[in-house]
């Protein structure tokens, strides 16, 4: 293959053609859909050259590699074929001054098209994917954070050897959809996997009986992923996996099952999950992938999910996802596995009930033990906002509800506690800033209470932390910096005293919500500030 910014010579066109006597055909009409696809999308697709069959493909693709990387890198500039001639084919025995000189016609019409497009237009050309739609946009419907599995997190044995996670096993997960569509495709996160993580085979269904936690599918609706038009696929270490876009219905709040074949595992006990998943998931040593039932002896479950980290739904463009970043509360600690009843779960029922809402998907990415300022269970927030909210498909909304974590884990001393209050002020700052650039809205919901009778209940518990989180909240709610604001801590505390949770919300650890704690956040929860003009850098606090 020829360097970016060479000139085609004829000794590069021969290393690329057919041998003499196979036809060689420029046609300067426009590639179909189909055809237009198979290039990737920063090269133009420029020649078709006929031939024998099992050498035509090789040659089209090479050829319009070439050519347009000599294009666009030496000039920059939209390619018109719109004057495109047809280039006489090369003969059998062709000598070398006519070769030359199908050669020289060939690269002046090349010139002729690249000129007369640099005079007519100063846009370039589009190469759209087979499976687009100019109408239609990816958007996130389900997430979750992914995270370094801690240790008590990893399967049990004989799924975890040393240095060996789920060899030959299937892992069988049921995630809840926010808004529906016809098309969808997955994302598969090796983000803290030390090794490659090879995967032999992903199949998406509908859950026996539409449940959640379900280790049944119904065997109708299995269909198999690709990833880049391969069942198989080997994610890097930090690096995930889009699955090609599948042909699979899905409604609003519906369940999906996905399940994952790894014939060789992960060679590493550092893997890539999110634990906090509130849900079971089933794994069996060997292929069940197309299987109605985790049926075999070896079969174990855990509330965890394992490799996933979103699933997008192709969706018309008034469609978009509201993204919440998060800690154990936003993540449903205290909650009901299989229940899907978290807040930003109940939020979301409540949004599909209000057709100016309906369209859009409220996406998880919290995670217990999570912090503002320091990696604990999961990166810090400010460093996985590029990650979990910017590189997300379709984020419309943003909103953040976290720090709790870093008031209750630093020192309860005046120094540190005053030191923490400031880092918070400037980190919130900082996340709102760069959510901005990408012109998002980004919302803040107060930090909730967690003082207790004692710190043998609530080892956050203590006055100068509690300094610290009436300090950060008034930030939050009268500095203007966010769009808009969510009073949780007004919704959620006693009435009697601020400083501790209602009784009627109490999980029993005094900083967790129960399912009546969280009822009553997703029934304050304003819908109108998705309606509001989006000036970014209003603030109001909603109760």
């Amino acid at each position: 293959m020829m360097a970016k910014g060479a000139s085609i010579n004829q000794d590069g066109l021969s290393e690329l053609m057919t041998v003499a006597g196979e036809d060689m055909v420029g046609q300067g009409e426009k590639l179909d859909q189909s055809d237009q696809a198979e290039a990737p999308a920063q090269f133009c697709n420029v020649l078709v050259f006929t031939g024998p069959a099992e050498r035509t493909e090789r040659v089209n693709v090479a050829l319009r590699f070439v050519c347009s990387i000599y294009i666009l890198s030496f000039f920059d500039a939209p390619v018109n074929w719109s004057l495109a001639l047809v280039i006489p084919a090369l003969p059998g025995e062709v000598s070398s001054a006519m070769a030359a000189t199908s050669f020289a016609r060939l690269v002046l019409v090349l010139f002729l098209a690249l000129f007369h497009g640099t005079m007519a237009s100063p846009t370039r050309r589009t190469v759209h994917s087979r499976n687009s739609d100019p109408d239609l946009h990816w958007v996130d419907t389900w997430t979750a954070m992914p995270q370094l599995t801690e240790f008590a997190n990893l399967p049990n044995p004989p799924f975890n050897e040393t240095d060996l996670v789920f060899h030959n096993s299937t892992i069988r997960q049921t995630l809840h959809m926010s808004i529906g569509a016809s098309k969808i495709r997955l994302r598969i996160s090796n983000a803290f996997g030390l090794n490659d993580l090879p995967i032999t085979k992903v199949t998406v269904a509908q859950p026996q009986d539409g449940v959640a936690g379900s280790p049944a599918v119904q065997p109708h609706s299995i269909h198999t992923l690709t990833f880049s038009g391969n069942e198989s696929f080997v994610i890097p270490n930090g690096a995930l996996a889009v699955s090609d876009p599948l042909n699979f219905a899905i409604k609003p709040l519906q369940m999906i099952s996905v399940t994952m074949y790894l014939a060789e595992g992960q060679a590493s006990n550092f893997i890539t999950s999110h634990p906090g998943s509130r849900t079971t998931t089933w794994y069996s040593f060997g292929d069940y992938t197309t299987a109605a039932n985790m049926t075999d002896p070896s079969t174990q479950n855990a509330a965890h999910w394992f490799f996933l980290s979103a699933v997008e739904a192709f969706v018309p463009p008034q469609d978009s996802a509201f993204v919440i970043v998060g800690d154990s509360i936003t993540d449903g600690r205290g909650s009901d596995n299989n229940a899907n009843n978290r807040w930003p779960d109940l939020v979301l029922a409540k949004m599909q009930k209000n057709a100016s809402t309906a369209n859009i998907a409220v996406v998880n990415q919290a995670a217990g033990g999570n912090r503002i300022l320091y990696d604990g269970l999961g990166p810090n927030a400010l460093g996985r906002i590029d990650r979990d909210v910017l590189a997300q498909s379709g984020v419309k909304y943003a909103m953040i509800f976290e720090g709790v974590n870093d008031i209750g884990t630093a020192d309860a001393t005046v120094a540190n506690q005053t030191f923490t209050g400031d880092r918070l002020i400037q980190a919130y700052k900082q996340i709102v800033e760069r959510v901005h650039t990408f012109g998002i809205p980004i919302f803040a919901a107060t930090i909730t209470p967690f003082n207790a009778p004692s710190t043998a209940i609530q080892p956050y518990s203590d006055p100068l932390r509690e300094q610290t989180r009436q300090r950060v909240n008034d930030f939050i709610r009268h500095s203007g910096t966010f769009d808009d604001v969510i009073d949780f801590d007004a919704i959620v505390r006693d009435p009697k005293n601020h400083t501790q949770l209602n009784p009627l919300y109490n999980s029993g650890d005094y900083l967790h919500p129960n399912d009546a704690g969280y009822d009553a956040i997703a029934a304050a929860f304003p819908l109108d500030i998705f309606f509001e003009p989006p000036h970014i850098g209003r603030s109001g606090t909603k109760v």
